[in-house]
């Protein structure tokens, strides 16, 4: 006897997973990783960040270990949706810096069954959560938070200190403008 399936049943299920944590925490190492996992299974990936974002070239996106994959930069988040996407995974590295509309976009790629990865700092320079990152992470199925080490103490990390005078949340640097700390040495720089 054959069973008729469902409308339901023929459909793709979609999640979003959200990789996050500080500077240095290996985000998009473990971005990179996971759709390197996907192709090995034969499975299609599409990679979005944000056009602000040209510290490695345009059309790359590479994690400090110096792993890169070819990505699409879009200025916004809903420009994404304008896409004929023809992929399993769709990732978004650097989420932090897209608009608030990222979150709606990933709701809607998974919606609509896509594997949504989306890699980002959870907090800025301040210590306050960043751009869409919160939202994101609250309607996620899956939440990663990778850390980094203390630059001073050695202990687990999870701030992106910057030590450069610049008060604008977005600045964008490596080590010569930001260094991973923990709670403890983190709070000891604020007071400074």
């Amino acid at each position: 006897m054959f069973l008729e399936k469902t409308s339901n049943e023929a459909k793709r299920t979609g999640w979003i997973e959200v990789i996050c944590g500080s500077m240095f925490s290996g985000k998009t190492e473990e971005l990179i990783r996971r759709l390197n996992r996907a192709k090995i299974a034969k499975q299609r990936v599409e990679i979005f960040k944000p056009e602000v974002d040209t510290r490695y070239g345009d059309e790359e996106v590479v994690s400090h270990d110096e792993n890169s994959i070819k990505c699409t930069p879009v200025q916004t988040a809903s420009q994404i949706l304008l896409y004929d996407i023809e992929a399993d995974v769709v990732a978004i590295d650097e989420a932090q810096f897209f608009d608030m509309e990222l979150i709606h976009v990933c709701n809607e790629l998974a919606n609509r069954g896509y594997r949504v990865v989306a890699a980002g700092l959870d907090m800025d320079f301040r210590g306050v959560p960043f751009g869409p990152m919160p939202g994101l992470m609250a309607s996620a199925e899956y939440v990663t938070k990778v850390h980094a080490i203390c630059i001073q103490c050695g202990s687990l990390a999870q701030y992106s200190h910057r030590f450069i005078k610049d008060e604008s949340i977005v600045v964008l640097g490596e080590k010569e403008s930001y260094q991973p700390l923990c709670r403890s040495c983190y709070t000891e720089k604020q007071k400074a």
